[in-house]
């Protein structure tokens, strides 16, 4: 601990509603990310450059989309604006929004140079991304203090979630 430190209060730990908040935004930016990254897959003319903006300007938009929804919201229920700590707090719980974009920027960095198909690497996303979803219901199951097999079912039925997203996107088209 530093001097400057010596006085301050430990920093708090995130509340449970934070913690909550913070998977929830995770789990809808993924759903959210899986429809772009099909739609852009499905693209045979998608550039590098225009799959790493949408990509980004998606988790963007929707993290200022939640951010703002969230200060009318405290206004308009608390009769005030959020405080510094509710801010941070906010701020924390909404960080998993933007971090949906970090794998799939990642894998069309490496389409760019050379090591894959940008095709291949947004398809490898969109497996990623429904992979994640079945995690998230697998370790739910599991927190909740289920057995692994009502855990596994739970993943499935997650994993089944977004494969349903990806699938209307499919017959839908782009």
């Amino acid at each position: 601990m530093s001097e400057s430190d010596a006085g301050r209060p430990p920093a708090a730990a995130p509340r449970p509603d934070t913690l909550v908040e913070r998977v929830k935004e995770r789990v809808y930016a993924t759903i959210t990310m899986l429809a772009v990254l099909v739609g852009l897959a499905q693209n045979t003319h998608t550039r590098y450059s225009t799959a790493a903006v949408f990509v980004a300007c998606t988790a963007l938009g929707l993290w200022l989309a939640t951010v703002v929804a969230d200060f009318q919201a405290h206004r308009v229920v608390h009769q005030r604006t959020p405080t510094r700590a509710e801010v941070r707090e906010l701020l924390y719980a909404t960080g998993p929004l933007l971090s949906s974009a970090v794998g799939p920027l990642v894998m069309i960095a490496l389409s760019a140079i050379g090591l894959l198909g940008l095709s291949t690497a947004l398809w490898i996303s969109v497996g990623v991304d429904v992979a994640s979803l079945a995690g998230w219901g697998f370790i739910g199951g599991r927190r909740m203090g289920n057995g692994v097999l009502p855990s596994v079912v739970a993943a499935v039925v997650d994993a089944a979630i977004g494969l349903g997203v990806v699938m209307v996107k499919v017959v839908a088209g782009h």
